[in-house]
């Protein structure tokens, strides 16, 4: 197993969480980030909206790796990046 899911309390966008884990007595803090892709301000036609996420995610800094995609809501799509090198092998 790699992992597990944590459920997490609502948390606004652009917000950070950093996760401490011990396992087997080994501590290790992840870090993740929460952004928003806003439909709307990018007046993305519906045929060219997974163009426009892929784009979006290509461009985050390259030190963070896309981990989930979540349901649109209000014209937002919510988009959890976890910092690339911080899980166990």
């Amino acid at each position: 197993m790699r992992e597990v899911v944590i459920l997490i309390p609502e948390i606004e966008p652009e917000q950070n969480v950093e996760i401490e884990v011990s396992i087997n007595g080994k501590k290790r803090t992840i870090h993740y980030k929460v952004e928003l892709l806003n439909w709307e301000k990018q007046q993305v036609p519906p045929k060219d909206k997974v163009t426009v996420l892929k784009h979006f995610i290509r461009e985050k800094e390259r030190d963070w790796e896309l981990v989930e995609i979540g349901a649109p809501d209000d014209g937002n799509i919510p988009l959890i990046f976890r910092r690339k090198g911080e899980l166990w092998v």
